[in-house]
């Protein structure tokens, strides 16, 4: 069994959360990160659309790429739109991590194991479609060398499995209104746009 705790090995990996434009998964990756930002205006918490979050995190790597936009989901959420990671393989968009946070279950209907329990390698998906850049984080020498890969330049995309155990994520009163998630996150963005077309016309 993984011995990294989510709480604990999630906040360690990201460090500065500022930096990223962030989509999170369904489920536990919306709960770690909403509570590791506070929902911040740079992040986007996906609650239903499984499968959802890698290719909506794609698209604003193809429009946003001067910033590093950051994926975490879960293995649950990943293994419903596989050939999402197919798709950015081929895109190739250098400003693109995704993590994957595998406890190898779908905590949130019951506990059932999914498929990288029953021995789905994901990391090896990953390579196989092409990505320039994966590893998986079993421990906590692991975690250092994904806390570098997280801060280094980049040449591609980026596919990280942070392997857990099957401790739940942080429980916070989450704010469930999509439309006003969506329109701050989407202000941010504006906003980041506005400041640089003021420098550029200076």
């Amino acid at each position: 069994m993984n011995s990294l705790d989510r709480k604990k090995a999630i906040p360690k990996l990201l460090g500065d959360t500022d930096r990223f434009l962030i989509i999170a998964g369904l489920a536990g990756p919306a709960k770690d990160i909403g509570f590791l930002t506070k929902e911040s205006p740079n992040t986007f918490l996906f609650g239903g659309a499984m499968g959802g979050a890698i290719p909506t995190s794609l698209g604003l790597a193809l429009a946003r790429p001067n910033d590093t936009i950051l994926c975490v989901s879960g293995d649950g959420d990943v293994l419903m739109s596989m050939g999402s990671l197919a798709t950015v393989a081929t895109m190739k968009p250098n400003n693109l991590i995704i993590i994957c946070v595998d406890n190898a279950l779908y905590l949130e209907t019951g506990g059932q194991k999914s498929h990288t329990g029953l021995g789905v390698d994901l990391d090896v998906v990953a390579q196989g479609c092409g990505f320039s850049n994966t590893l998986t984080i079993n421990d906590e020498d692991d975690l250092l060398k994904g806390t570098t890969l997280v801060n280094d330049d980049f040449n591609g995309p980026t596919f990280i499995l942070l392997k857990v155990n099957q401790s739940r994520p942080p429980q916070y009163s989450r704010n469930w209104n999509a439309s006003q998630a969506k329109i701050k996150f989407r202000q941010n963005i504006l906003t980041k746009f506005q400041s640089l077309v003021q420098i550029l016309i200076k």
